[in-house]
């Protein structure tokens, strides 16, 4: 064989695997999503846009390069059972997460199918993963909070309310990390002069019932917990308007919807983050091998026309460093 034909045959025996990987990479893949909140929801739409328009711009196209198929569970535990154990029979090459109990659903359905989740407030703590650095198993994404954020909402609701002299937290008792978010605005409550009671987000009515009793005392103010009552949000935002109940949340949905002020993690900026674990484990690495990462991107976010039903004027430095404010 001559010199010049030899090295042309090995050229081409080089270049055959990579030719093959990139005829296989450009079969349709398959990704599940199980949103916690309902399809209608705008917070749980601008999330699932965001992921799509992230992926797209990694260069997969939904009905193009891959298909992703939505559930959405509106908060209902049976559903989302159901629901993950309907994506994961999907056979996906990758399942997106939104909060701990739609990842633990995917857990309990697949020990072996990637699971990417957001917006999980303790995923050590709660069981998801191992360690956040070292994740193990089929799981890993994004936290959605940090314990310290709550030392921070009691602060800023006293600034934003200084008459303040009870808060009542609004809290959702299943989450793990709820237990130490409290526990740390308890280290400041007495040295911010604030008393501190609790209200969980169960069950609806209950709730309502509680801030109505909480609210016939005098100096209250709220403070909702993280992804604390997220569904409830619209019903929540109505019962402070009625009491007249200053209140601080912790996610930016809850102050456009009419809520006084939030300070927390971006809610929709995991999403997009999100794409590139999906991206890269659609490429070959594994879960495990990808270190769960903490909040990027914190915001607040101030609603002055709410602050002038409940007869506040916000300090010129709130309003200074405020990410948004909303007239």
């Amino acid at each position: 064989m001559k010199r010049r034909e030899f090295i042309a045959g090995l050229g081409g025996a080089a270049a055959w695997p990579f030719a093959a990987w990139g005829q296989q990479d450009t079969r349709m893949r398959r990704i599940g999503v199980l949103q916690t909140l309902a399809a209608d929801d705008p917070l749980s739409q601008a999330q699932t846009a965001a992921f799509a328009k992230a992926l797209q711009e990694l260069g997969w196209i939904d009905g193009g390069t891959l298909r992703i198929d939505y559930r959405f569970a509106a908060a209902d535990a049976d559903r989302t059972r159901s629901y993950a154990a309907e994506l994961v029979a999907l056979a996906p090459d990758v399942v997106l997460a939104t909060g701990a109990a739609v990842t633990r659903a995917f857990q309990q359905a697949s020990r072996t199918v990637p699971i990417v989740f957001v917006a999980a407030t303790d995923p050590v703590g709660d069981g998801l993963v191992a360690t956040q650095a070292r994740p193990g198993g089929n799981t890993t994404g994004f936290a959605f909070i940090e314990y310290g954020t709550s030392v921070k909402w009691l602060q800023l609701l006293k600034e934003i309310a200084p008459n303040v002299r009870r808060a009542a937290v609004i809290r959702d008792t299943t989450l793990t990390v709820t237990a130490g978010q409290f526990g740390a605005m308890q280290g400041v409550a007495p040295l911010l002069g604030v008393e501190l009671s609790t209200i969980d987000t169960r069950d609806a009515d209950e709730m309502a019932r509680a801030i109505a009793a909480f609210a016939r005392g005098p100096n209250g103010g709220l403070a909702v917990l993280g992804a604390a009552g997220i569904v409830h949000r619209d019903l929540i935002i109505t019962l402070a308007a009625r009491h007249r109940l200053p209140a601080i949340y912790g996610q930016r949905v809850f102050v456009t919807s009419g809520g006084l002020i939030s300070y927390g993690s971006d809610t929709i900026d995991p999403f997009r983050r999100a794409a590139d674990y999906v991206d890269r484990i659609l490429k070959g690495e594994r879960p495990a091998d990808l270190p769960v990462q903490a909040p990027a991107k914190y915001e607040m976010v101030i609603n002055l026309k709410t602050a002038k039903a409940l007869g506040l004027t916000i300090p010129e430095t709130l309003l200074a460093t405020a990410d948004e404010v909303i007239q």
